[in-house]
């Protein structure tokens, strides 16, 4: 053992006592930390009560949850700071910018500083008088699906928090009434929200399990606090990819698979036009894809995992028209299966498919975020493509109803027998329709875009409508494209545009030009002299007219002579066209059958039918216009029909 003397023992203890001291003052200077309390707040804006800093040493986060100020039993709220911080700029809020710290009269104020060497104590003691006045919407959801979980967390987000599904000072409160409530100050213009259970795979949807629309409310007064009742229908996630089809969405289905069906049945068919129903089939296999995507990309569970799948219906804005227009100048005109400079009707697509193809190069969850946000460059574009479609699809529109006018017009030359192209009458009539919604849905988003008015609900149904009616031409096309006969054509028509004049070769603008030129009207004259007798001697002797297919190739091959010279004499002599004229003599051959007792046992139709008309349509129609009336009206007695 050691013995120490007194002194060295008291020395030691000296010593000891002096190093301790050394140990606590240099712990207690390394560990001196800045106090900031908030001894009193006005009352708070939103149901959190939370308070949090944001400063110069934070990046001005007003949410950050590393400064979150605690609240203490007396009703103060305090949060601990390094003592490293000797100088730096505050402001206290409520966890975003839209709840910063105000005056009483809810003006802004300017950044608090602190400053260590001007301080004689580490503790900021604070009082926050009042919040900045903004626009108040307190939301109350009074309804949620029976299915949510007993224990979600439900959350508001909106343009006014960047969409974060999640953020916590968006979680609602459950209130004693089982609703759940929040507050949300903003000063924008116009607030678009959803709600969630934290994340987006959860966000709230339509019973349909279709997307929601994002929900809108218009901006209130500063100082104003607007309330807001919402019910949540559904959430995405526990509705189901197919567990809900809407009629809508059936009928949509169902156009899809009867395209499928005709796709099998138009080529197995007779060989009647063949060309046209090439483009047919085409066309109606691009409606098929197009409608089926357009139904399947809004529901859930495709739209998260295949988000790109959203902008495919786009492109039947550029590519429709054209395959139309095709199959409309195959069917009724002698043309090359593509027509000359056939690759400008698709110079709109190819420019379509450049401006696209980004957002499908780039990640589904990159695109969904911009989709959400409503990027301002992706729907600009969108506008912008919509509005040249739109011009697009109506010059085709023009250009169809000219091609069909065209027809119409050359084949009464040609051709005997009436043709039974109503059906594309009908066509042009829902696209016509189709064009108009989409005028009026143009506007519509516009007016959203701009924020001029809340239109989105209506844009939506407005653009669904003109998809059921899009879904409807399949039917048209495809049922006559199966029933009909084989269409009359007539000679190549390839000046046809918009912006150019076609020549009309009717008999009043032949008999101008004859009565000018003197020489052709005598040599016209020595024709009508020698061929006239020998044309009215062949019509009534062997009536070539009961053939309904009769066309003024045939009739002029059976008479001898050139078909042009043939026209030209039906033109300026009998002053009609071929149509009219083969009528007229199965008119007057029906007044005589009809009026023949032993005839009495037939009806009107069965002797139409005999004559050579090819429908009742077409024998109405043509009696009326030869003699002025029905043939009910014509002939007083009538006989009891089949």
């Amino acid at each position: 053992m050691f013995n120490l003397v007194p002194d060295e023992f008291s020395n030691i203890m000296k010593l000891t006592g002096l190093f301790a001291l050394l140990l606590y003052i240099i712990a207690t200077s390394t560990s001196a930390q800045t106090r900031l309390i908030v001894e009193s707040t006005p009352a708070f804006l939103t149901n959190n009560e939370r308070l949090f800093l944001a400063a110069s040493f934070n990046e001005w986060d007003p949410g950050d949850l590393r400064y979150e100020l605690k609240k203490q039993e007396n009703d103060t709220y305090t949060i601990n700071l390094p003592d490293t911080l000797n100088q730096f700029e505050y402001k206290i809020t409520q966890g975003s910018w839209a709840l910063a710290e105000g005056t009483k009269k809810g003006e802004k104020i300017g950044n608090r500083r602190f400053i260590r060497s001007a301080n004689t104590s580490d503790t900021i003691r604070i009082s926050i008088e009042g919040w900045e006045s903004k626009p108040t919407y307190r939301f109350v959801v009074t309804r949620i699906p029976e299915n949510t979980p007993k224990d979600a967390q439900i959350y508001i987000t909106g343009n006014f928090n960047n969409w974060d599904p999640g953020m916590e000072v968006y979680r609602l409160r459950k209130q004693m009434d089982n609703t759940y409530r929040i507050s949300v100050v903003s000063e924008l213009s116009r607030l678009e929200y959803k709600f969630t259970r934290g994340d987006w795979n959860s966000v709230e949807g339509k019973q349909t399990g279709r997307a929601l629309p994002n929900r809108v409310l218009e901006r209130a007064q500063a100082g104003e606090q607007k309330d807001v009742n919402i019910e949540i229908l559904t959430w995405e996630d526990f509705s189901g990819t197919f567990n809900f089809f809407s009629i809508y969405d059936l009928l949509l289905l169902f156009s899809a698979f009867q395209c499928v069906l005709l796709m099998i049945a138009i080529p197995s068919m007779q060989d009647y036009n063949r060309r046209a129903n090439y483009w047919l089939v085409i066309s109606i296999a691009f409606i098929a894809v197009m409608i089926f995507i357009h139904v399947i990309a809004n529901y859930r569970g495709v739209a998260q995992s295949n988000t790109k799948l959203l902008l495919v219906p786009d492109f039947a804005m550029f590519l429709y028209a054209p395959l139309f227009y095709f199959y409309l100048r195959n069917l009724l005109f002698k043309t090359p299966i593509l027509p000359r400079q056939w690759w400008w009707h698709f110079i709109l697509p190819s420019i379509q498919v450049f401006l696209y193809m980004p957002y499908f190069l780039m990640e589904h969850k990159e695109l969904q975020i911009l989709i959400v946000n409503k990027d301002s460059t992706m729907y600009l574009m969108f506008i912008s493509l919509g509005f040249i479609g739109l011009v697009s699809n109506t010059y085709y529109w023009f250009l169809c109803r000219r091609t069909m006018r065209t027809y119409h017009r050359e084949y009464t030359t040609l051709a005997s027998h009436e043709q039974n192209i109503q059906y594309l009458q009908t066509v042009l009539i829902i696209q016509a329709i189709c064009l108009l919604i989409w005028l009026f849905s143009g506007a519509l988003m516009l007016f959203n875009h701009l924020e001029i008015s809340n239109t989105y609900a209506t844009y939506e149904t407005s653009v669904d409508t003109i998809w059921l009616a899009f879904s409807l031409i399949p039917y048209f096309l495809g049922y006559f494209a199966i029933h009909q006969p084989e269409i009359f054509k007539i000679p190549n028509k390839e000046d046809l545009s918009l912006f150019k004049t076609d020549k009309e070769h009717t008999a009043e603008t032949i008999s101008q030009q004859t009565v000018q030129d003197e020489s052709k009207e005598k040599e016209f004259e020595q024709i009508w002299l020698e061929w006239q007798p020998k044309i009215e001697l062949y019509m009534t002797q062997e009536k070539p007219h009961h053939n309904p297919g009769l066309t003024l190739g045939e009739l002029a091959g059976k008479l001898k002579m050139p078909p042009h010279q043939l026209s030209r004499i039906i033109n300026e002599g009998y002053h009609k066209n071929f149509f009219d004229f083969i009528n007229t003599y199965r008119i007057e051959d029906f007044k005589m059958q009809y009026e023949d007792p032993k005839n009495k046992h037939f009806t009107m139709l069965a002797i139409a039918f005999e004559v050579g008309f090819n429908s009742k349509t077409a024998f109405n129609r043509a009696f009326k216009k030869m003699t002025g009336s029905t043939p009910r009206e014509y002939f007083y007695d009538s006989r009891v029909e089949d």
